[in-house]
C-alpha cells in the first residue's frame, strides 16, 4: 500500500453501508437521498452535441478549445456578474472533484504547507492536503490564519456543500484580502450557484470570487472552480473548469500536459453547447426547487430542523442528536441520507438531505416522514 493510502482516512461512505441495507429492506424500497448524484436525463441538446463530436481520432487540447473557453467567459459575465476573465485564464477539468483533490499538489505544496478550508466541509479538500504533503486546518474564521505565513491555500465552497450557506460578497472580500497579505491562492469551489433559494441569491446572484466588488476586478491568485453536473445533470460526463489568474491557469496547464489530465474532446464539445443555453439550466433548477419544496416542510412536520439551505442540492438538517441516531431513525423509514460527521465535528448533529431522488422516490419520502415507520 502507498504512504499516502496509508495516510487517507477511510472513505466515509463505506461506513453507511449497514444503514442503507437497512433501509432497502422496506417494503416499498429504499429512498435514498444520500448522495448528491444527479437522477434526471441529460439534456438532449447536450447529447446531441456530445454524439456530433464522437469522431475525434486525434488527442484533445488540455488547455481545452478556443470555444469552450470562449463559452465559460460569457457564461461568467451573462449568469455571475463576472467581466474580464481571459479566454485563456480558463481550464476544463475532469469534474471538479478532480482538481480539488490534486490542486495543492499541482500548486507545488508539500510539508510545512497549510490548506484551510471550511469548519463544515466537503471531505476531499483535507484529503488533497494529505495528497500533496502538507496540513489541513478547519476553520471560518479569517482570524484564525490571516497571519500565518505557512498557509499557501485556501478554500472557499459557497454555496456550502453540505449546510447550502452563501458567502457574501464582503465575507469573499475579507478571506481574499487577508490571503493576498500572506502570498496564498485562494480557490474557491462554486458547483452549486446556480442553485439559489433564499430570496435574496435568487434576485442577486451567488457571488463568485472572480466578481469584480471581490476581488477589485484583480484575478491574480484566484481560482474559481465549477461544474456542470448539477445544473446540466452532466456528473457522468466529468465536465467542469477552473478560471481565474492567468498564471496559475498557465502553470496548471503546462503540469497537466505533462500528466496527461485532459478532457475529452466530445465533453469538451458539449460543454460549449451547455454553457450557451440557459434555458435547461433554469429547467432543472426548477425540478430540484418542486423537490425542495415537498421535502422541507415534510421534514419540518417531522420534528427536524433545518438550517442554512440558502442554496445547492441539499437540506441541513438536525433532530437535535447525533447524526448516527438520525441516520438510524431514517434507515427504520427506508431512507438514506448522509451523517453531518462526514464533513467534519461540526456537522455530528445534522445530516445531509439530497435532492437528488426521482420525484416519485421524493414523494415516497415524505409520505413516509409523516408516518410512525
Amino acid at each position: 500500500m502507498g504512504l499516502h493510502a496509508r495516510a487517507l482516512p477511510d472513505f466515509p461512505w463505506d461506513s453507511l453501508v449497514p444503514y442503507r441495507e437497512r433501509a432497502q429492506e422496506h417494503p416499498d424500497g429504499v429512498v435514498d437521498l444520500s448522495v448528491g448524484t444527479p437522477v434526471d436525463p441529460t439534456p438532449a441538446l447536450i447529447q446531441r452535441a456530445l454524439a456530433d463530436a464522437a469522431n475525434a481520432p486525434g488527442y484533445p487540447t488540455t488547455h481545452g478549445t478556443v470555444e469552450l473557453r470562449r463559452a465559460v467567459v460569457d457564461w461568467f459575465a451573462r449568469t455571475r456578474g463576472v467581466t474580464g476573465v481571459d479566454p485563456d485564464a480558463v481550464l476544463p477539468t475532469v469534474g471538479s472533484k478532480e482538481l480539488v483533490a490534486w490542486l495543492p499538489a499541482l500548486l507545488g505544496l508539500s510539508r510545512g504547507d497549510v490548506v484551510v478550508h471550511p469548519a463544515t466541509a466537503y471531505p476531499t479538500y483535507a484529503v488533497g492536503a494529505i495528497l500533496a504533503g502538507a496540513s489541513a486546518v478547519a476553520t471560518d474564521s479569517v482570524g484564525d490564519w490571516a497571519e500565518r505565513d505557512d498557509v499557501k491555500l485556501v478554500w472557499i465552497n459557497s454555496p456550502s456543500n453540505p449546510t447550502g450557506a452563501v458567502l457574501s460578497r464582503e465575507e469573499l472580500r475579507d478571506i481574499v484580502t487577508a490571503a493576498r497579505r500572506i502570498g496564498a491562492v485562494v480557490a474557491s469551489d462554486e458547483c452549486y450557484a446556480a442553485l439559489p433559494w433564499a430570496e435574496g441569491w435568487v434576485q442577486d446572484g451567488v457571488p463568485s470570487v472572480l466578481d469584480p466588488d471581490v476581488c477589485g476586478g484583480d484575478h491574480t491568485g484566484l481560482l474559481a472552480l465549477y461544474s456542470l453536473s448539477k445544473q446540466s445533470s452532466l456528473a457522468g460526463y466529468r465536465a467542469a473548469f477552473a478560471a481565474g489568474d492567468p498564471a496559475l491557469i498557465a502553470d496548471l496547464v503546462q503540469t497537466r500536459k505533462h500528466a496527461g489530465m485532459i478532457v475529452p474532446a466530445p465533453v469538451q464539445a458539449a460543454m460549449t453547447v451547455a454553457l450557451r443555453d440557459d434555458r435547461h439550466v433554469a429547467a432543472q433548477r426548477d425540478v430540484y426547487r418542486n423537490r425542495r419544496e415537498l421535502l422541507l416542510p415534510a421534514l419540518q412536520a417531522a420534528g427536524f430542523s433545518v438550517s442554512g439551505s440558502d442554496a445547492g442540492l441539499y437540506l441541513w438538517a438536525s433532530r437535535d442528536e447525533n447524526c448516527w441516531e438520525t441516520i438510524e431513525w431514517l434507515a427504520e423509514r427506508g431512507i438514506v441520507a448522509a451523517p453531518g460527521s462526514f464533513y467534519g465535528v461540526a456537522g455530528e448533529r445534522h445530516v445531509r438531505i439530497a435532492l437528488t431522488a426521482t420525484n416519485e422516490r421524493v414523494r415516497a419520502g415524505t409520505h413516509r416522514l409523516s408516518k410512525d415507520r
